[in-house]
């Protein structure tokens, strides 16, 4: 047989491989995804009593997400929000007050899960930092502002270039 037959044939049987190979993969593919389980992003059902459902969103509106950070957890769509969201309302229908559970989610991960933490010494410069900052700002202001008014007026006056320079 001549070698480019040869090679004919080799690249046909290849070819027909990588599609069984291909079309076996997709086969496998389509069936593990019809078996898989609900994953874990699907959203739960809603609480059965829509009054434990309004008390957690209202509860949720007051603890700060872990994940996100800059959203409640009423408004974040990560998993760890989700799974607290569940928990409240498995709170409530076990009868707990929104204190106890305010206070089993600080105890759990600090005055940082609170949305509006409490005045005390160890969270005094998150109410007193943006004061200071802004005192700091408009005393370096004052500062710059009073020394340019003490400066003589041909600081201010543009420098012109000089007719004997060469350009």
């Amino acid at each position: 047989m001549p070698d480019a037959l040869i090679c004919g044939l080799r690249s046909s049987r290849s070819i027909r491989l990588i599609r069984s190979i291909r079309s076996i993969g997709l086969s496998c593919w389509l069936a593990a995804l019809c078996l898989a389980p609900a994953s874990a992003s699907e959203a739960p059902s809603a609480a059965a009593n829509s009054e434990i459902e309004s008390r957690m969103m209202a509860l949720s509106a007051e603890l700060r997400c872990l994940v996100c950070q800059n959203q409640t957890i009423a408004d974040s769509h990560a998993g760890l929000a989700e799974d607290l969201r569940q928990q409240i309302r498995e709170m409530l229908a076990k009868g707990m007050t929104e204190r106890q559970i305010l206070d089993y989610m600080t105890e759990r991960y600090g005055d940082f899960v609170l949305y509006r933490p409490p005045f005390k010494a160890s969270t005094a410069l998150l109410w007193v930092g943006p004061a200071l900052l802004m005192a700091g700002a408009l005393g370096s202001l004052l500062v710059v502002l009073r020394r340019r008014q003490r400066m003589a007026a041909s600081a201010f006056d543009p420098d012109t270039p000089d007719e004997d320079a060469p350009r």
